[in-house]
């Protein structure tokens, strides 16, 4: 079982002391019963059972899993209408520099994952796809300019 990391407040790490819950069995219990558990809102709920969903694809980590919910993703099921490039655009906007290209990689392999439930592909099965996809397309005129590691 893959190590799901969450940053839980220290009232909530002893609620679930109190509780006899280990994080990781966090993945059993749906966001109102985590909600409930933690005595926390239902949007905190939320986005804990979707860092702990998204953070079940292969080689999704926390960082990750928090930019899919910046942009409003909250389970895999918000992914089934999206494609990667887009994600990745809306990202890069959102934060107002552009990012690591692998980042990309990563939101094509949710959305096929989103597709393909169960699928062990990791981000860089989708390199290939990227590199193709973006030497025909480039990129949005929109780009911001500043790279993340100027930031």
């Amino acid at each position: 079982m893959k190590t799901i990391k969450l940053d839980l407040t220290a009232s909530e790490k002893q609620l679930l002391k109190q509780k006899g819950v280990k994080i990781n069995r966090l993945s059993g219990y749906a966001a109102d019963e985590i909600s409930s558990l933690l005595n926390t809102s239902k949007q905190r709920a939320n986005e804990l059972f979707a860092l702990i969903t998204f953070q079940s694809i292969p080689s999704v980590g926390p960082k990750f899993a928090y930019d899919l919910i910046s942009l409003g993703c909250y389970s895999i099921d918000d992914l089934l209408d999206k494609d990667g490039p887009t994600l990745f655009n809306e990202l890069e906007r959102k934060q107002g520099f552009w990012t690591d290209p692998c980042v990309e990689d990563q939101f094509r392999l949710v959305v096929h994952y989103a597709k393909h439930r169960g699928s062990n592909k990791n981000w860089w099965d989708f390199t290939a796809d990227r590199k193709a996809y973006r030497a025909e397309h480039g990129y949005p005129h929109d780009r911001p300019v500043t790279a993340w590691h100027e930031v």
